[in-house]
Order: C-alpha cells, then structure tokens, then sequence
C-alpha cells in the first residue's frame, strides 16, 4: 500500500495563504506536529509519495524523502490518496479494501482507496487526468470526511490537538536538565523535558491546565513561564517569555514577550517584547521589538480576515489575531490588527497606528502605504542572509519557487500599490 498525499491547485488553496503560498498544506503545524505527519501516522502507511503545485516541486523535493510529482508512484501498488486538508481524526477509510472514492461537487478529491489493478486501468498522463478517470469510474464512498478550511482552523484547534498529541506520544518526566531553582506547577507527567533540553534556573512550567512538551536541544531563559498546554520545537530558546496556554513554536525560533494559543512554523524570531496572540507565523519571519498584534475587538464581534485584499470572511470566532507569510519583517512597534494578513516577502515599517487589515505579499510598507519599495531581489538578499543564520541555503530552486510566488500574488500587490500612488499625491 502507497500513501499519496494530494495538494493541487484550486480555489481552496487560496484559504490557507499566505502560509501555504511556499508549502504543501499538509506541512503546516497543529498542535506537535504537521498535518502531514497526522496522516502517515493514522494511516499507518510508510510508503509516502505527493503531489503539490508544479511552481513548489523542485523546492519541494530538497525538503521532503518522498517522491514528488512522480507518475511512477502512481503504479505498481495499491493506492490510498488523502487531500492535504483531510483530518487525520476523522479518516475513516483503511487502507484494504475494494476501490472507493470521495469527491467533492468541485471535483476535489478528498480520499481514495484503489486498487493496484484498478489503478492500473486509470489515465495515468498526470494527476489530474488519474483523478479525472477515478472519479468517473470508481464507486463512490459514503464517508463524511472532516477537512480544514482555513488557516484559523488550525490556531483555533490548536490547544486541545496540544493535549491530543502529548497523550499519544507517551513521555513525561525529565531527560534533559531543569536547573534549580524552578517550579513545576501540576502533574510531574504533564511536563516532558527531551534529551539535550536546558531549562535555567526561575523558570515556571505550569501544567495544571494542560501539558508542557519541550523537545530536543530547547534552552529555556530565567523568566520564563510556560502555561501549558504547550509544544517547544527542537533548538528553539525562550527569552523571558510569558507562554499563555495553546502555542506550538516549531524548530529554531527565539521567542520572547507575550505569546498565546498562537503557532510559530520555524526558524523565526520574536525575540524582543510584544504580544502575538492566536496567531500564525510561517518560517524566516522577524518581528521587531514590540510588535504586536490585536487578537480580539473591543466590541466582542467576531473577527473576519480578507485573503484576496477586497472579501473579508467570518472566521466565526471572536479570537482570531495575524496570519503572517514566510520571510516577512516587521519593524520596531508595528501595530496589526485583529484578524491580519501579512504576505509573505513582506516588509513592515510601524506607523505608530494600527496597519491594514490586508497586506499583500512581496509589499514594502513604508509611511502608510503600499510600494515596490527597493524590489524583490533586494527581499531575496535578506532572505539569503536570514537563512545563512541558521546554517540553511537559499538555493536556486528556493528562488525559482518565490519568483512564481510574486508573479501569482501580483494583481493584490499591483492594487495596492496604484492605491498607495494616489494617497501619496491626493488624489
């Protein structure tokens, strides 16, 4: 049996932006670990291969063992493709068993079981014409299959999927080293501290309202305190954070300030002050001192985010705060509102207000307004330097990916920017 995880283009891929514009959906974070991890996990399958967006592929493959747009995976074995926005909770289908399938009115493919021998009758020209005949010719399942529909799912379910996966990863206790003197707030098996972890001396882990799990190579600074329940990635450091309840801070990030039920997905910085708070960061982000976002409005209504820079959409949640693109930076004191978008490639200069709600991808904030600011080669330039700190390489494919990226986030971009030209002159 061959796992075949899907993420094609299509109008629900817009949902996930700006954190899926640079990944396959299946890579984002809730609670310990990726919803692609889920998925292999509950299927039980370890021959994996994927399909993802053709502009994704080559950079794809440097990240990921598995096959990549490979026709190949498509033969030779029986079958179970899974859409990336499937809940692995919710997977109902086993791997045995005759052909079936579900599909959406839209064509997506949720979930299909097929045989080696009905594969083998399918067009298999590309992966959209193997859906395409599937979806024709195989029986169709009566499964109610659960799916993720936007990003917010995701910060919204990410406390309980805390306590979901630290039962299911079955440690507890101290491997690591927890200097004296701390204090260790309720269940010692609550609290798991991996091997190589450092945690310093005035340090609260409180697990009474849920489990605190740091893993290998965290270093925790005096002043900390960690409510849980809570997940600290590999190598990331702590400064004197105040950790609320609900955060997943993936590998390699430097954390202070406030943090609450938000997730971090890597390799990124909130090092000084400030508050984020139910919040979505991507990879290679910086935000500078005292940035901080707004989570909940002071009339309690619930918050709406806008994905294309024009429609907001209800999140139907009262406490919703950024979604922030990969390699985005912000400066000292940016002010984002409930329920932000922030590109990814994007660079943001504080106004001392609260900024827009929407702001597109590769924008250069500056004095209020939208530009080209100094272009994306000059964003490519940081980019390669931020990458370079963390002994990790920006390569060819790497650019060849967000080039795409900056030509399919350009018509919001090129709006913002002629609305940014006429407020500058008055017009």
């Amino acid at each position: 049996m061959r796992l075949i995880l899907l993420d094609l283009p299509s109008p629900k891929r817009v949902q996930f932006y700006p954190l899926a514009l640079c990944r396959p959906i299946w890579e984002l974070r809730c609670g310990m670990s990726s919803l692609g991890e889920k998925l292999v996990a509950k299927t039980g399958v370890r021959d994996v291969a994927c399909f993802v967006p053709e502009y994704m592929a080559e950079s794809y493959r440097a990240k990921t063992p598995w096959p990549v747009n490979d026709l190949q995976s498509l033969k030779g074995d029986d079958l179970l493709l899974v859409s990336g926005r499937v809940k692995a909770a919710g997977l109902d289908m086993m791997p045995q068993g005759p052909s079936q399938a579900v599909f959406l009115p839209d064509g997506e493919c949720l979930l299909a079981r097929i045989t080696r021998e009905d594969a083998a009758k399918l067009d298999a020209s590309s992966i959209e014409a193997f859906l395409a005949s599937a979806r024709s010719s195989l029986p169709a399942a009566a499964l109610d299959v659960p799916t993720w529909n936007y990003t917010w799912d995701l910060i919204l379910a990410n406390p309980a999927q805390l306590i979901e996966d630290y039962k299911k990863a079955g440690r507890s206790g101290i491997e690591g080293t927890v200097e004296q003197p701390n204090a260790i707030r309720g269940s010692a098996k609550d609290v798991y501290v991996a091997h190589g972890a450092v945690v310093h001396p005035m340090v609260v882990l409180d697990a009474a309202a849920g489990p605190i799990y740091l893993d290998e190579g965290v270093v925790v600074h005096p002043f900390t305190r960690i409510e849980g329940p809570a997940y600290i990635g590999k190598h990331s450091i702590l400064l004197g954070a105040k950790c609320r309840e609900g955060n997943s801070i993936g590998p390699m990030c430097r954390v202070g300030g406030e943090v609450e039920e938000s997730i971090i997905q890597g390799y990124s910085n909130k090092y000084h002050d400030g508050f984020l708070g139910h919040a979505y960061v991507g990879e290679w982000v910086n935000l500078g001192a005292l940035t901080t976002n707004s989570d909940l409005k002071n009339d309690y209504s619930s918050v709406s985010i806008i994905l294309d820079g024009h429609t907001p959409i209800d999140t139907g949640s009262t406490k919703v705060g950024a979604l922030i693109g990969d390699h985005t930076k912000t400066s000292i004191g940016t002010l984002l509102n409930t329920g932000a978008y922030v590109g990814a490639m994007a660079l943001i200069a504080a106004t001392g207000r609260l900024l827009p709600k929407f702001l597109p991808s590769f924008a250069w904030y500056l004095e209020g307004v939208v530009t080209k600011g100094f272009g994306k080669n000059k964003l490519y330039e940081t980019a390669k330097v931020a990458m370079s700190r963390r002994k990790c390489e920006w390569t060819a494919a790497e650019q060849a990916m967000w080039d795409e990226i900056f030509q399919l986030t350009a018509p919001e971009r090129n709006e913002a920017i002629k609305k940014g030209r006429r407020t500058l002159a008055g017009t």
